[in-house]
């Protein structure tokens, strides 16, 4: 069980929704009616933020969750002090607080922007791009992934311009990827590859019920490569969205990012 801010809300929902209950049943046996000006100061305090607390548990375990990006893996998609959302049910319907999916909507296709929970620290998270599918052979070898032995396109777009904490990425190359394997839907995404540093490459087999993940920025990425799949339960769901962007080293708000969808 994650004893996060989930575990918190739902505490805290449970403690409220039982004190303002048991108040409302003890007027109900009593037959008395509910007098707000001679309301116990706890009870006042449990009907004011038992709706809210309630609400915002079911959104954010149900709907939608907002994250904030701490650093620069996913760059140039997702800056440093980017604030998405991420779509809880994009891959089933889970219960909240023990992860356990009661209900199938759609698999993870490749190419999503996946937040999951670090297998080796399931209390924190991680977003990366799904790269690899349950049985893929994956290949990374020489900044070039091939999927199945198909070597994925790559469009260079030029000498990447970094701002803010980001800044330490200027002059890397930008390129535009298209991760379409056989039979399956266009997904094309912008990535950083810096030629002057070394990086690890190899060849990973996904095993079933396990995904690839690797950041936009290859080269500066803690990703799969390093230390494994991503197990199908560890996943929370699809980034897709940016509603807020914070770097105290650029401009403050970047507003032209505000509203961003998130490919």
């Amino acid at each position: 069980m994650d004893y996060d801010f989930s575990f918190f809300l739902f505490s805290a929902s449970l403690v409220t929704g039982i004190v303002w209950g048991s108040y409302c049943l003890y007027l109900k046996r009593e037959q008395l009616p509910y007098d707000l000006e001679h309301e116990p100061l706890l009870v006042e305090y449990a009907r004011s933020f038992f709706p809210v607390l309630f609400v915002v548990f079911m959104l954010r375990s149900f709907i939608a969750e907002p994250f904030r990006i701490p650093s620069g893996s996913m760059m140039p998609t997702l800056l440093i002090g980017d604030f998405i959302l991420v779509n809880k049910f994009a891959y089933g319907i889970r219960l909240p607080v023990i992860n356990k999916k009661i209900i199938d909507i759609s698999e993870p296709q490749r190419g999503d922007a996946v937040v999951f929970r670090y297998p080796k620290n399931p209390e924190v998270d991680y977003i990366k791009r799904l790269i690899g599918l349950p049985g893929d052979r994956i290949q990374y070898l020489d900044k070039q992934i091939y999927i199945n032995g198909k070597a994925i396109k790559k469009i260079s777009l030029g000498r990447y311009e970094g701002v803010g904490q980001g800044k330490s990425m200027s002059g890397a190359e930008i390129l535009t990827e298209n991760l379409q394997a056989k039979g399956e839907s266009l997904v094309e995404h912008d990535i950083l590859i810096n030629h002057n540093r070394p990086v690890l490459q190899g060849t990973f087999v996904v095993p079933e019920g396990h995904y690839f993940m690797m950041g936009d920025n290859r080269d500066n990425s803690n990703d799969s490569r390093y230390w494994g799949t991503v197990p199908e339960e560890n996943l929370v769901g699809k980034a897709f969205f940016i509603w807020m962007s914070w770097d105290w080293e650029h401009k403050g708000v970047g507003f032209d990012r505000i509203g961003t969808l998130i490919k």
